[in-house]
C-alpha cells in the first residue's frame, strides 16, 4: 500500500455496492451517488493529532483521510484558512461566542473551491488524465482553471452565460477554453456529463465527483482542530450542490471515530444550511418536512454561486439537518446585501454573496430562537467579496467629491457632532 493510500475504493449511498477506485460518480445498478470508503483502523494507527501538529498548516496535513495514493501534485499549499473569533458580529447580533471560519482568504483563488479543486485534479494526475474541467457557478470555474493552468492541464471551463462578469474574467485570465452556456446551471451539468463520459476528460464536478467532494472534508477538520481539538454546537454553511454541510459533517464524524475529538462530539453539533430564497430546493424541503427537494427550474437571486435549481446533494443534506437538529433558512436578495455589509463593517470582512446569505440567515435563527445566543456558533464564508462587487450596485450611498480645501471636508456631514480640535501654540 502506498504510504498514503487507505481509500479502499467507492461505496454507493444508496446500495452499499462497492467499486474499485476509478473515474466514475453513480452505482451502475441503482444510480446513486459514490463516496469514497476508508480503512479507519489503518489510519487510527498512523494518524495522531501530535502528528498532524507537526505538518504545516495546510489541508494536506490530513493525508491520509484524502483519498490520493500519494503526495498531492496539484495546491500543495491549499486550506489553513484561519477560524475568526468574531466578537464584532456577535455584539451586533446578539451572541456570545460566534466563529467565522473564512475561506474568502485561500489560495489561489479566494473560495472554498480550491480544496476539492486540488483533490480532484490530483486525483486526475493519478488516472493519467491530460484534459480537465468542470460546470461550473463562477468559484469552481476560477479555481479549475488557476489549478489546471499552474498543473499543466488542459482545462474546458463551462458556466452560465449570464454569470458575473468579475467570475468570467477571473477565469479567462488563466486561459482555459471558456465555454459560455445559455441556459441554468442545471442545464450546463448535464451538457459536462455528456462530455465526460464522450470524450473521457476528467470533469471534477462529474465523473471525478466523489474524490473532488472529499476536499471540502478539511474544512470541518480545520475546524476542529483551531477551536483545540473539539467541535463546535452549531455551523451553519452555505449550500449550492449540498455536499459542504455533509462533508464537514462527515470530516467531524471521522475524527470521533480516530479519537481526535472527545466520543460522542458529533451527538452535539447541529448542522444547518443556509441558500437564496431564490433558489432555495433544499431549504424548502427542509422547511416542509419533505424527503426529497423539489428542482427549481429557473433559480432568480443575485446570489449566483448558490444557484443550482437540482441539488446532487439535495435529499442527503436536508436528511443530515433534520437529524442533526439543525435547520434550513433561506434570504432575500435584499437580506443578502444586508448580510455581506453587516459582516464587511463588523469583521471586516468582505464575502461574496454567499456569505452575506449565511449571514442573514444565522441572523433568522436567532431571531426565531432555533440557535440560543448563548451557545457557540460557526459560520462558513466560502468565497471572497471581489468576486461578486456588482451585486453592491446601488446599495450604497455614494462618496462625496471636494475640492482639495480643510473647509471643504470641514462642511461635510462626516464629522458629525464632533467639534473640531482647536491646536494650541506650544509654550516657549
Amino acid at each position: 500500500m502506498p504510504a498514503f493510500d487507505f481509500a479502499t475504493g467507492l461505496k454507493c449511498r444508496v446500495c452499499g455496492k462497492l467499486y474499485p477506485k476509478q473515474p466514475l460518480n453513480f452505482c451502475t445498478d441503482d444510480f446513486g451517488p459514490l463516496e469514497v470508503a476508508y480503512d479507519y483502523a489503518a489510519i487510527a494507527s498512523v494518524i495522531s493529532r501530535a502528528k498532524i501538529e507537526m505538518r504545516p498548516f495546510n489541508m494536506w496535513r490530513y493525508r491520509e483521510l484524502l483519498p490520493l495514493d500519494g503526495e498531492p501534485t496539484v495546491g500543495a499549499q491549499v486550506g489553513g484558512t484561519p477560524l475568526v473569533r468574531a466578537d464584532r458580529l456577535a455584539d451586533a447580533l446578539g451572541v456570545q461566542r460566534l466563529w467565522i471560519k473564512n475561506d474568502a482568504v485561500n489560495f489561489p483563488t479566494l473560495s472554498f473551491k480550491d480544496r476539492v479543486v486540488s483533490v480532484a485534479l490530483s486525483k486526475a494526475r493519478e488516472f493519467g488524465m491530460r484534459t480537465v474541467g468542470c460546470a461550473s457557478t463562477g468559484n469552481l470555474a476560477n479555481s479549475v482553471a488557476a489549478n489546471a493552468a499552474a498543473a499543466g492541464l488542459e482545462a474546458y471551463i463551462f458556466v452560465p452565460s449570464n454569470l458575473e462578469r468579475a467570475k468570467i474574467l477571473a477565469t479567462m485570465v488563466y486561459g482555459p477554453k471558456l465555454v459560455l452556456v445559455e441556459g441554468t446551471y442545471d442545464e450546463v451539468n448535464r451538457l459536462c456529463s455528456q462530455v465526460a463520459f464522450e470524450y473521457g476528460w476528467g470533469l471534477v464536478n462529474v465523473n471525478l465527483r466523489p474524490f473532488y467532494a472529499e476536499g471540502s472534508k478539511t474544512m470541518g477538520y480545520e475546524i476542529a482542530e483551531e477551536l483545540g481539538w473539539r467541535l463546535p454546537q452549531h455551523v451553519i454553511a452555505p449550500m449550492a450542490g449540498g455536499a459542504l454541510i455533509g462533508k464537514i459533517y462527515k470530516a467531524f464524524s471521522e475524527f470521533e471515530t480516530l479519537g481526535l475529538v472527545a466520543k460522542g462530539s458529533t451527538q452535539k453539533v447541529k448542522m444547518y444550511g443556509a441558500q437564496a430564497a431564490g433558489c432555495n430546493p433544499i431549504t424548502d424541503a427542509v422547511k416542509n418536512n419533505r424527503e426529497r427537494h423539489k428542482p427549481v427550474r429557473k433559480p432568480n437571486t443575485i446570489c449566483k454561486s448558490l444557484a443550482i435549481g437540482d441539488p446532487a446533494d439535495g435529499m442527503y443534506a436536508a436528511k443530515l439537518m433534520r437529524e442533526s437538529g439543525g435547520w434550513g433558512e433561506d434570504a432575500t436578495d435584499p437580506e443578502i446585501i444586508e448580510g455581506m455589509q453587516l459582516l464587511a463593517k463588523t469583521e471586516g470582512i468582505f464575502a461574496e454573496t454567499a456569505g452575506g446569505t449565511t449571514v442573514a440567515v444565522l441572523k433568522k435563527f436567532l431571531e426565531s430562537g432555533r440557535i440560543p445566543r448563548d451557545e457557540e456558533i460557526v459560520i462558513c464564508i466560502t468565497g471572497n467579496g471581489l468576486k461578486t462587487q456588482e451585486s453592491l450596485a446601488g446599495s450604497m450611498q455614494e462618496p462625496p467629491i471636494i475640492q482639495p480645501k480643510l473647509e471643504a471636508f470641514e462642511a461635510l456631514s462626516l464629522l458629525g457632532e464632533k467639534k473640531r480640535q482647536v491646536r494650541q501654540p506650544a509654550l516657549v
